[in-house]
């Protein structure tokens, strides 16, 4: 999974930066001898520019943020939230930050590509409209 957002800076708040990487930590353990799965999100937030939530970018996909995005391939927007592993729900559009998708989306502003990879061979993926983002609406989370 791979932004093409032309170098774009990405950015994440500072507590989802330590919630992802406690959860990073926890996965690693649990994983043991594999977890390469886990490669993207740690990449993601090496090269995160890191910002308190009051000052993040309200067009930017944080931790629980409702986004449009849009599969450039079959046009065919879809809505999600990006959510913790244990909240994800399928049939509710929540998806986990440590899928494929959710780990290409985090730190993305509106207008920015990303490639995932699936089934069917790789995917372009627009990011159209955030639909809803935390910090915007001042409701912080820890």
């Amino acid at each position: 999974m791979e932004k093409t957002t032309d170098a774009k800076t990405i950015f994440i708040t500072r507590d989802d930066k330590t919630r992802l990487e406690k959860l990073l930590a926890e996965e690693i353990l649990k994983s043991r001898n594999s977890f390469k799965h886990l490669e993207g999100l740690t990449k993601e937030l090496m090269k995160a520019k890191v910002v308190e939530s009051k000052d993040v970018p309200s067009d930017v996909i944080t931790m629980n943020s409702k986004v449009r995005i849009n599969d450039l391939e079959i046009n065919e927007p879809k809505e999600y939230v990006l959510v913790f592993p244990k909240e994800a729900n399928v049939a509710l559009n929540k998806v986990s930050v440590l899928s494929p998708i959710g780990t290409a989306m985090i730190g993305c502003r509106v207008g920015h590509f990303f490639m995932i990879k699936t089934l069917t061979g790789e995917r372009r993926i627009m990011v159209e409209q955030i639909l809803y983002q935390p910090e915007a609406a001042r409701d912080y989370h820890l």
